[in-house]
């Protein structure tokens, strides 16, 4: 949370003005410039396709985004980008002779996969600082600031409340800081004409800024492996085709093309399906949880059905959620050696365990906590043995060590529920009182996130509730 403030409060990269990561809060965000370049324009003048109803407009409380101005049939041409226009890290697209790319290479290596758009946003300061870039016309068009965790104020990243997304907030601002040291260390003496950045001092803000941008922004394509054993798998921004907003049921969808000859992707976007007047274009981001799409994105997708809580696997917290729920004489803490064997084959014991589970989301528990849990309420070991781990790690299979072991099982996670709620600070109507009174857009959007990670925790424990009284009805019945 400190890594965050100090972040807030440092000068940024500048093509020409400074950019005040403080204005993070302002919705819509502004364009880098006042009056930026038409990118419908450039697009078409850089020989790409503009379907002639495609249309930027401000979509309130989003920013500028894409509408239709007729209606449009399916299966209709929307967007195409010629290979030249997408912005993507490689020497190859650089255009060479001016001694900055093996500095660029230098600094992108030591980054982490998972951090993979700081690699592609080294490119993007690049560009954004250097005069007459050929990408200056998409890059006037960005958003001057971005409403993602790591520009938060302190008190607003605390207020999101959950650990999992804290962790991820303050190790990405622990990076930036890192980094920093690293690209000013870096870039100490180098002469003018290797300097990747013009000469122009870069800081965890503008790093943060350039990160933000394009994880927010750009796409992973595919390509050919290539014969320097270059990955088929390349990130790029494509100008224009980012402005489509997202939808898990959208009405466009990116269909890329590659040129045999030279590996060159060719990419545009289709109508999936027929597009009515005055529509937004939308995408499918990805089927990504709110932690991602929050940490990426700078917003929370309501009722999100790919949405899930993360916990820790702990044999003395399922003894305690065992006995809370009635579970009599819970063993989690202290497995037998056939359970144990069990449970390193789901991967809870054993060298690298993985101890991170997960509840809600399409799969309501996740298969190896749900395995586990079965196997560790099992009367016996014969009843286990007739049954393989997908069998076991299936909610949809109904008791396969019978109802009492299935009672058990669904009312400890109910139990585990309920301490996951526990500990957030807030209740469910408080955060509602909250967001009707008014907050700031980073207060808004902290609240609406723990909302919603607690509706997943109650949506949760609702459906299990249910499934426990079909099966106790069905005990009693002796069916």
């Amino acid at each position: 949370m400190a890594a965050a403030s100090k972040m807030m409060s440092m000068a940024s990269l500048t093509h020409f003005r400074p950019l005040s990561c403080a204005a993070a809060a302002l919705t819509p965000p502004s364009r880098l410039v006042q009056h930026p370049p038409d990118l419908i324009k450039w697009v078409r003048r850089e020989g790409g396709f503009v379907h002639q109803a495609v249309k930027i407009a401000q979509l309130d409380p989003y920013g500028l985004g894409l509408v239709v101005s007729d209606d449009i049939p399916s299966g209709s041409d929307l967007i195409a980008l010629p290979h030249h226009v997408p912005l993507r890290f490689s020497s190859n697209d650089s255009g060479g002779g001016d001694g900055y790319e093996s500095v660029l290479a230098e600094l992108a290596r030591p980054i982490p996969e998972e951090l993979w758009a700081m690699k592609l946003g080294l490119k993007l300061l690049r560009e954004r600082a250097i005069v007459g870039s050929f990408w200056w016309p998409y890059i006037s068009n960005l958003p001057e600031t971005y409403n993602v965790p790591i520009f938060f104020p302190g008190e607003d990243i605390k207020n999101l409340q959950y650990a999992p997304l804290l962790y991820q907030v303050n190790k990405r601002c622990r990076f930036l800081l890192e980094f920093e040291r690293e690209v000013k260390g870096a870039l100490a003496n180098l002469v003018e004409d290797k300097h990747p950045f013009g000469g122009q001092d870069v800081d965890a803000s503008s790093l943060g800024w350039a990160m933000s941008a394009v994880s927010s922004r750009a796409f992973r394509l595919h390509r050919k492996k290539l014969p320097d054993g270059t990955p088929g798998d390349i990130p790029m921004m494509l100008p224009l085709i980012d402005m489509c907003n997202h939808s898990f049921s959208p009405n466009a969808q990116i269909v890329q093309g590659q040129d045999s000859e030279n590996s060159n992707i060719l990419v545009k976007v289709v109508a999936e399906r027929a597009i009515n007047r005055d529509d937004s274009l939308s995408l499918n981001y990805g089927c990504l949880n709110n932690d991602l799409f929050l940490l990426d994105y700078g917003f929370v997708v309501p009722a999100n059905p790919y949405d899930c809580i993360e916990l820790r696997y702990d044999g003395a917290l399922l003894d305690a959620a065992s006995m809370a729920s009635g579970v009599s004489s819970p063993n989690f803490s202290s497995p037998s050696p056939w359970q144990l064997q069990i449970l390193e084959a789901l991967g809870f014991v054993g060298e690298n365990p993985d101890l991170k589970v997960r509840l809600g989301g399409a799969d309501l528990i996740e298969g190896r906590l749900l395995a586990a849990l079965r196997v560790l309420l099992a009367a016996d070991r014969e009843t286990v043995d007739q049954h393989d781990l997908n069998t076991l790690k299936s909610l949809s299979v109904e008791a396969p060590l019978g109802i009492p072991t299935e009672l058990a099982a669904l009312r400890t996670v109910v139990a585990l529920c309920v301490i996951a709620l526990e500990h957030f600070p807030t209740k469910l109507m408080d955060d509602e009182s909250i967001l009707r009174k008014g907050a700031s857009p980073s207060a808004e959007l902290a609240v609406q996130f723990r909302i919603q990670k607690k509706s997943v925790i109650i949506d949760t424990m609702r459906d299990l509730a249910r499934r426990v009284k079909v099966l106790a009805a069905k005990e009693k019945d002796g069916s």
